[in-house]
């Protein structure tokens, strides 16, 4: 038998690498259903798009899993969990038996299923082989329609604007981000975007697709705007398919407890696809993050070597657009008050939420600092006086408890 990792995303290839740091000598191996070893998906839409390709964008050199005896299967489809016989079914009809199993299945792109959504020159997304024909496509000049408003649409736009490339953003709530963030941090990157001349659209749903073949124009209920190629970015659906038909408990993910855990014993999940209870937001949550699946698959490694050990990190994301980096710290909604350090006119300031005086969440632009002491001070009761003062270090400003 066989500690069986299925998917070949960040929670993979970390729980790989921690199952061999915390001393398991058991064979590992994992199943893969793109051609490609585990790589950094958030790349993709950021310096990969833009051409910038390094070594960075895969998590471990290819001899890394060779040497450290990990058994990597690319281009292989799991097809079925058996909990109680404890075997995985591959596509072709091999039954590969396991004696601990981390579902690392993470997500997919959502489909936009409307009229004409099969023509030519429309893409997603999601994997490496994605952004390859995507960026096989683009060129300066070209009119590149971006269906939604949300983070990668808006990296990509990022990308393809500073390409020379006509860019339209189409959005179908009131604003962009509405999701993720605050109207202040929507109304921030949507003048961003306008003012390099990105043209964002919202309250804008889209009807269906024109064109002989390949697509010509995007359909907007009566309107109609030209387009060489689309680009649809309106989110991602967690891979629970395998879980919940092998009988393994789901709701908006698979269902983990505080060690990683799903209701089948012997198997874990980590990463998208996983829903886990996070004591310090006090709440249950599926994350969408590199640092979640990696944090998680450090978990899953040390308690299948068994230690016991729990999972609780503050959630933290980025996206790059342009020469801005953001960084979040947190969840804007969670707070009641929200404070702006530095000059937005500069793009250089953070958004700090309270609630009931304690920090909550971050938004940082250009900020590192403020990024990094919100993490620290998490849930920490801040002295609001000065605390608009992007000179303050936030660690001065902590009230003794």
């Amino acid at each position: 038998m066989a500690i069986v990792i299925i998917g070949a995303g960040q929670a993979a290839g970390q729980a790989a690498a921690s199952l061999r740091q915390e001393g398991s000598d058991e064979e590992i191996i994992i199943l893969g259903d793109e051609p490609h070893i585990p790589y950094s998906r958030p790349l993709l839409s950021k310096e990969y798009l833009a051409g910038h390709e390094s070594a960075r964008l895969y998590l471990r050199a290819e001899k890394f899993y060779t040497d450290k005896n990990v058994t990597m299967r690319t281009n292989t489809r799991a097809e079925k969990i058996d909990t109680a016989a404890k075997t995985v079914t591959i596509e072709g009809g091999e039954v590969i038996e396991y004696s601990n199993l981390l579902i690392a299945t993470g997500s997919r792109a959502r489909i936009l299923n409307i009229k004409g959504s099969d023509l030519g020159g429309i893409f997603y997304l999601r994997t490496l082989d994605d952004v390859d024909a995507i960026k096989d496509a683009m060129a300066p000049g070209k009119k590149v329609v971006i269906v939604g408003g949300g983070y990668i649409g808006l990296e990509v736009a990022s990308v393809a604007q500073t390409n020379g490339m006509d860019v339209t953003v189409l959005e179908a709530a009131d604003r962009i981000l509405q999701r993720v963030t605050t109207p202040e941090m929507s109304a921030f990157y949507d003048n961003l975007h306008t003012s390099r001349g990105v043209k964002v659209l919202t309250n804008t749903g889209v009807s269906g697709f024109e064109g002989e073949g390949t697509v010509t124009h995007v359909c907007c209920g009566d309107a109609s705007i030209e387009a060489d190629m689309v680009i649809v970015g309106i989110g991602i659906i967690a891979n629970t398919e395998l879980a919940s038909e092998a009988g393994i408990e789901c709701d908006n993910g698979i269902t983990v407890d505080e060690r990683c855990r799903t209701s089948a014993e012997h198997v874990y999940a980590a990463g998208d696809c996983a829903n886990h209870p996070n004591p310090i937001l006090g709440r249950r949550l599926r994350l969408e993050s590199v640092p979640n699946a990696a944090d998680q698959a450090r978990v899953v490694a040390a308690n299948i070597m068994g230690k016991d050990k729990t999972y609780a990190a503050v959630p933290w994301f980025w996206s790059d657009q342009y020469d801005l980096k953001l960084q979040m710290v947190g969840f804007s909604a969670d707070g009641d008050t929200q404070v702006v350090r530095g000059d937005k006119s500069e793009n250089k300031f953070s958004v700090l939420y309270l609630k009931d005086g304690a920090l909550v969440a971050v938004d940082a632009v250009n900020c590192p600092a403020d990024f990094m002491g919100g993490k620290a001070l998490y849930g920490k009761k801040l002295n609001q006086d000065g605390l608009s003062n992007p000179d303050i270090p936030l660690k001065d400003l902590v009230l003794s408890e």
